[in-house]
């Protein structure tokens, strides 16, 4: 119990922390960060590969599994908004 409170209080606080600084960035940062946090996604997915592929046991390779699609998500999501803000900034052509 005392482990899964540990757990717990460490991701309500990253959760706090992840708030404050995203509300905190300006917009001429965001397309820069967003290129890091495709790139983070892109480990995650990785890792999620090993974990899905280890099969320990059946909710091991459930959530691995889980895990590679949501990041499979949030980096094709990042490319798109990317990819959006990036084409705001183009100049139109005749």
């Amino acid at each position: 119990m005392e482990t899964f409170v540990v757990a717990l209080t460490i991701f309500i606080l990253a959760v706090f922390l992840g708030f404050e600084l995203i509300t905190k960035v300006p917009p001429t940062l965001h397309t820069p960060l967003m290129s890091g946090s495709n790139a983070i996604s892109g480990i995650t997915i990785i890792g999620a590969v090993l974990a899905a592929g280890t099969q320990h046991t059946l909710l091991s390779s459930i959530l691995g599994v889980t895990a590679v699609a949501v990041a499979t998500i949030n980096v094709v999501g990042g490319f798109v908004v990317t990819n959006r803000m990036l084409q705001m900034f183009k100049k139109k052509g005749r």
